[in-house]
C-alpha cells in the first residue's frame, strides 16, 4: 500500500492501515476515490528543484556570516601587513582556506544534485495497481495514498509501500541500505517502534527492486 508520509505503518496492523487509508483489501480504492486524492496530494514524484551551475554553487558557498568575517580579516591581516612591510602571507593562508573550503562544499552539493536526479530516473514509468476490483496499469507518478501496488519479480518498486500481502518476496535495496544480498521481505508485523530502515521487513521502498516472488 502505497504511503506519502513516513508515519510507522511497520508497527501498525494490516486491518489499522487499510482502515486508516479507506480501502477495501480486495478491491482497492475506486477511480473517483483515485482522482480526487491525486488533486489532494499531487502527483507522486520526488521534489525537484532547478538546478543550479557548479558557479553558483561556488559562489554560495561564501554567504555564511563566518566565511564573510574570515573574508574581512584577510583584508585587514593584508592592510597590517603591507602597512607594516610583512607582506600578505597571512592573508593568502586565510584565503587559501576558504576557497578550499568553498571547493569541498562545491562537491558535496553537486554530488547531493546528481544523486536525487539519479533516483528520479531510477523510478518507474509504470506500475499496477488494484482499483475498483480490477489490477490495471498506470503511469508511476499518479499513484495517491491508499493505492494498493501489485508487485511482481523484476518491478521496480514506485513509492513507499506498507507490504500486505507476500509470497516468498525478496527485494534489492542496495541503493539505500548499501546491502547487497536482497532482503526477505512479508507482511508480518513489527512490534518495535523504532526499526532502523533496512530492518524494516514488512516496508519495500521506492527505487528498490523485486527480485524474486510477489
Amino acid at each position: 500500500m502505497s504511503k506519502q508520509q513516513s508515519d510507522q505503518y511497520y508497527s501498525q496492523p494490516v486491518e489499522d492501515v487499510l482502515r486508516q487509508f479507506g480501502v477495501d483489501l480486495h478491491s482497492g480504492l475506486s477511480e473517483q476515490a483515485a482522482k480526487e486524492r491525486l488533486a489532494e496530494h499531487g502527483p507522486n514524484r520526488l521534489e525537484s528543484t532547478k538546478q543550479k551551475s557548479v558557479y553558483t554553487i561556488f559562489l554560495e558557498q561564501f554567504k555564511s556570516s563566518m566565511v564573510l568575517i574570515l573574508l574581512v580579516a584577510a583584508v585587514i591581516s593584508g592592510v597590517i601587513g603591507v602597512m607594516e612591510g610583512e607582506g600578505l602571507v597571512e592573508s593568502f593562508v586565510i584565503l587559501a582556506i576558504l576557497v578550499v573550503n568553498a571547493i569541498i562544499g562545491t562537491v558535496q552539493e553537486v554530488k547531493a544534485q546528481s544523486s536525487l536526479e539519479a533516483l528520479n530516473k531510477m523510478s518507474a514509468p509504470h506500475t499496477k495497481v488494484l482499483r475498483g476490483g480490477q489490477v490495471e496499469e498506470i503511469v508511476s507518478t499518479d499513484i495517491v495514498p491508499g493505492d494498493i501496488v501489485v508487485l511482481d519479480t523484476g518491478d521496480i518498486i514506485p513509492a513507499d509501500l506498507r507490504l500486505i500481502e507476500t509470497a516468498n518476496l525478496k527485494i534489492q535495496e542496495s541503493t539505500l541500505t548499501g546491502e547487497s544480498v536482497p532482503v526477505e521481505k512479508s507482511e508480518a508485523l513489527l512490534e518495535a517502534r523504532e526499526i532502523p530502515l533496512g530492518d524494516r521487513d514488512n516496508m519495500a521502498f521506492s527505487t528498490s527492486t523485486v527480485t524474486y516472488g510477489r
